[in-house]
């Protein structure tokens, strides 16, 4: 097979990344993340801007002495100042990069440089030779490249490379371009850019219109063999390109863009979470490769195809980024076949389907309350479910309304199907509980003695499950009722219910073992 072309990313994470307000890093903060980006396998780490502050020259030249593999950069303007600084940071590496940039588009050289044309074109010989002088990796870039004049900058282009700039950046620093017109510009400087041959032409895209990765990208097709980007695409404003995206996206399009990058992707969700944990920048759960859900699915339609097929619904394997294993998340969209499979991964390969049924209609039920369900809630309901079929219970609960809180006695308001017949009642009591239960014991009249009432938490949060336990006795037979529910007062009525639904059964299974021992002494007494 013929070696694939090789794309270099260049990652600007500590640099450009660091711009967001409030993602600034610690020396510490920097260097570890510098150890995660050698084993990445990044090429090029642009460690931060030496002439900023004295943090930042520390920082570059502490990462300069990190990296192993990846080579250190360090970004300067159109000063020979911040060249010289520049390179004072890098200078402990056996290999560097001085990164060098200056405007070129008609708005930045007349309102933020107050410079002509030509005083830029002759600032551009000046700085990139003087770089030169001092590294043979000089990378120049055009600011605010996509809003340049295109004859312009084939001027400006030429001249960089034959001053010594070995990689030629074309930056859409506000997020400005489009795709076909991105394509436009790298294969206008590739046709007319009569030394282009000697230089890599590089991408830097912002994502002000959410475009970074898909500019990026196409300008890699045009031509481009160098991508500048951030993890979790963190960045001035609306961030950059997204690293973990543009990687995966030539991995997994290759029959599209047959190139390869070096980047080792089973390190790319560890990448993101160290960067996020040090910025304090969140990843938002739907972000493309690295997010929460980028490999989680709700939808019955789709858990049914990756239970049958994962490629149905996943283009990518979650362990090629890092991630363990697809999660199949049980929410309300959630089908039957994802329930059933869920149920099995948690030990319940045995249930009968009136069980199965029984305990999915309360999930569905449930997942209407809640936003998310545990394995310890499918447990609670299962376990529910197990207690007795509901086609056998004598009583129902068919609806409840409490009162309850200061000033005013709690009051309970009832209705229980109980052998088939509606029957309502309301009652107070030392406590909504104790109205709940009068209410039981006035619509089923019985004796029995309440031995245990015990409530415990599922899961966490306010909208936790409940799951109650009654235990009662009568006649020195117990039996314990369990019930879940996000309100805990539902599940204590059903708990309660489940108990003597259970008693009455056994009441049931005695009552002809008493009357066979009843026919039995008295056989004795005739003869």
């Amino acid at each position: 097979m013929a070696k694939k072309e090789k794309i270099f990313i260049f990652d600007t994470t500590m640099r450009d990344g660091e711009q967001s307000p409030g993602a600034s890093m610690s020396l510490e903060e920097k260097i570890q993340i510098s150890r995660v980006f050698d084993e990445l396998g990044i090429d090029i780490v642009e460690a931060g801007f030496p002439i900023a502050s004295p943090g930042d020259f520390e920082a570059v030249s502490a990462i300069s002495k990190v990296l192993k593999k990846s080579i250190p950069c360090g970004l300067a303007r159109h000063s020979k100042k911040d060249i010289d600084r520049c390179y004072e940071a890098l200078k402990h590496a056996p290999r560097f990069r001085i990164h060098t940039f200056i405007s070129t588009s008609p708005l930045h050289m007349k309102h933020k440089l107050n410079k002509t044309p030509e005083q830029v074109y002759d600032s551009i010989k000046e700085h990139v030779t003087y770089a030169r002088n001092l590294t043979d990796d000089v990378e120049w870039s055009c600011e605010d490249g996509t809003r340049t004049d295109i004859d312009y900058m084939c001027k400006t282009v030429e001249l960089a490379i034959n001053s010594g700039a070995k990689t030629i950046n074309i930056p859409d620093t506000v997020g400005y371009t489009v795709p076909s017109e991105f394509t436009k510009i790298i294969e206008t400087l590739l046709n007319k850019v009569p030394n282009i041959d000697k230089a890599i032409l590089s991408t830097h895209c912002h994502n002000d219109l959410g475009l970074a990765v898909a500019n990026s990208l196409a300008g890699v097709q045009a031509g481009a063999r160098q991508i500048e980007c951030t993890i979790n695409g963190i960045g001035e404003r609306a961030g950059n390109a997204a690293l973990e995206e543009v990687v995966m996206a030539i991995r997994t399009r290759n029959d599209l863009m047959p190139y390869e990058t070096g980047i080792n992707t089973k390190l790319l969700s560890k990448a993101s979470k160290l960067v996020s944990n040090v910025t304090g920048f969140p990843v938002q759960y739907n972000k493309a490769i690295v997010g929460k859900n980028a490999f989680a699915h709700e939808s019955g339609i789709h858990q049914d195809g990756m239970l049958k097929n994962r490629n149905t619904y996943e283009i990518m394997t979650p362990e090629s980024v890092g991630v363990k294993q697809t999660s199949l998340v049980m929410g309300k969209h959630s089908g039957r076949h994802a329930f059933k499979d869920k149920l099995i991964s948690l030990g319940y390969a045995d249930l009968t389907d009136d069980v199965i049924e029984n305990a999915f209609g309360k999930f569905k039920i449930l997942a209407d309350k809640k936003k998310h369900i545990y394995d310890e809630d499918i447990i609670a309901l299962v376990d529910d479910s197990l207690i007795i079929d509901n086609k056998s219970n004598s009583i129902i609960l068919k609806s409840l309304k409490v009162f309850a809180g200061t000033g005013e006695p709690q009051k309970a308001e009832m209705k229980l199907e109980v052998n088939g017949q509606i029957k309502s009642a309301n009652e107070t009591g030392d406590g909504p509980v104790d109205a709940i239960f009068k209410c039981i014991k006035k619509l089923y009249p019985h004796e029995v003695n309440l031995q245990l009432y015990q409530v415990h938490a599922v899961t966490e949060g306010t909208d936790a499950q409940a799951t109650v336990s009654v235990r009662i006795e009568e006649n020195g037979k117990t039996t314990v009722g369990q019930a879940a529910d996000t309100d805990t007062l539902v599940a204590s009525a059903n708990a309660y219910i489940s108990a003597l639904n259970k008693m009455i059964i056994k009441r049931e299974k005695t009552a002809p073992a008493m009357e066979q021992i009843l026919d039995e002494k008295e056989k004795v007494r005739g003869i």
